[in-house]
């Protein structure tokens, strides 16, 4: 089958991988869209050591599966595939099992390719109002919302949401639509724009008053995010960290200690309530997708999402 292949940090094109074959308990995906997200783009840049195809948006179709009623149903799926039976999945915590694959990104071949596999009960039936450029993105809405999981924020509460990436917007958007009032802090005009126009405060640079927020949420995926979001947060505020980026990030830990922060990580969230809010049509997503691009493009796919000012990236197997 053709797919992307990245291997020793180097993205190729190949049209000689094999289509996967599942095992028991697990479908059979064809893609017919797949997102590109900033993980992708650090994993070329050497974020973790993964050699395969990557990718973990996609939307697509069951073509074959143990439970015949799954076949023909069009679907996103949860990226972690976990044992289910060691103490962490047994503890509720299967997203941190320590035998995990992860689509595309540890040891599971992802959705840039015309064909992947999840076990079934990854899996989430798209409902049929809800067009593909909507439904790919399930997964990043889920990580959205895990914010609001980990973290109680009250109504009243000062949020800060440092990025108006990808990422930034769907949490900012997801905080509004819960009755919060964050305010975005960003670099781009047309990203704050987008947020603007829903109503959304948003300051330019790093204009955002110091020490006065409640809740930072960290979302530019470079390391300079992190020092904004800690000038931002009040003593014994919280800041939670959604980056993920290759290399460190400079943090004084004395700071942390004295001003009593808490950190937070957050990554991977619940598909089946961002599902519904995209069935819904409350929250708004199809404003961010800029370009898409056939799987041979591949490369071109990632340039355009690596540059300044361009939100979501699309591509078609």
């Amino acid at each position: 089958m053709r797919a992307l292949w990245l291997e020793d940090r180097v993205l190729g094109a190949r049209g000689d991988v094999p289509r996967p074959a599942s095992p028991p308990g697990e479908a059979l995906v064809r893609v017919t869209l797949a997102g590109v997200c900033n993980t992708d783009l650090e994993l070329v840049k050497g974020y973790y050591p993964f050699t395969g195809v990557p990718g973990h948006e996609f939307v697509g179709e069951v073509v074959s599966a143990e439970a015949a009623e799954w076949v023909g149903r069009r679907v996103v799926g949860e990226i972690n595939a976990s044992c289910g039976a060691c103490a962490t999945c047994r503890a509720g915590r299967r997203t941190h099992c320590p035998a995990r694959t992860v689509l595309g990104i540890k040891g599971r071949h992802g959705s840039m390719a015309e064909f992947l596999t999840l076990p079934i009960e990854n899996l989430h039936a798209v409902p049929d109002a809800v067009p593909d450029e909507v439904a790919v993105f399930t997964e990043p809405v889920a990580a959205a919302l895990e914010v609001q999981r980990q973290v109680a924020i009250d109504a009243g509460a000062r949020v800060v949401v440092v990025g108006d990436g990808k990422l930034g917007q769907l949490v900012a958007r997801t905080l509004a639509l819960a009755g919060r009032r964050p305010t975005v802090v960003g670099r781009h005009p047309r990203k704050l724009a987008l947020l603007q126009r829903l109503g959304i405060a948003t300051v330019a640079g790093g204009d955002v008053p110091p020490c006065e927020a409640d809740v930072v949420v960290e979302c530019t995926g470079n390391p300079d995010g992190l020092a904004l979001a800690r000038a931002a947060v009040r003593p014994r505020g919280t800041i939670v960290l959604k980056s993920t980026y290759h290399g460190g990030a400079p943090l004084n830990l004395s700071g942390i200690v004295v001003d009593e922060v808490t950190l937070v990580g957050s990554r991977c969230g619940p598909f089946a309530p961002a599902l519904a809010l995209l069935a819904g049509g409350a929250l708004e997503v199809a404003d961010m997708v800029d370009q898409r691009f056939a799987l041979h493009d591949g490369f071109a796919a990632f340039a355009a999402a690596g540059a300044p000012g361009v939100l979501k990236v699309l591509i078609t197997p």
